[in-house]
């Protein structure tokens, strides 16, 4: 069985949005870590990683995530995750990864889109 990974981009509110669907492991990460570095290089440091779609993650999405925080931190950028809330009450994948590694309180987290390209909107509870 083969899945595609996916990454793309939209712009909403001032945010430029990945959507990345399929697995985030050691062969796709590569083309996260890319993506975002090409969006940082344009000048965006407003980004909004929508991983409702990611049904995997390893170590190297992990760290994919973690390095894109940094580059997004270092040039004074904000960056937001979504991870559904129906997704973390079933459990899901990416989010339990983040917990049990104890860098999920690292990332503001929203529920969705609308609330994460919403600057009034409070980021999830770790």
């Amino acid at each position: 069985m083969v899945v595609a990974f996916k990454v793309t981009g939209s712009e909403q509110g001032g945010w430029v949005v990945l959507h990345v669907s399929g697995e985030l492991d050691l062969v796709t990460s590569p083309v996260l870590r890319q993506k975002v570095h090409d969006e940082v290089a344009e000048g965006r440091h407003s980004l909004v990683l929508d991983l409702s779609e990611v049904y995997f993650c390893d170590s190297s999405g992990v760290g994919v995530l973690i390095a894109a925080r940094r580059l997004i931190r270092s040039c004074r950028g904000r960056l937001r995750l979504i991870l559904p809330a129906r997704g973390a009450a079933e459990g899901s994948h990416v989010n339990r990864v983040l917990g049990a590694l104890g860098v999920r309180r690292l990332f503001d987290v929203y529920g969705d889109l609308e609330a994460a390209v919403d600057d009034g909107t409070e980021p999830l509870s770790a």
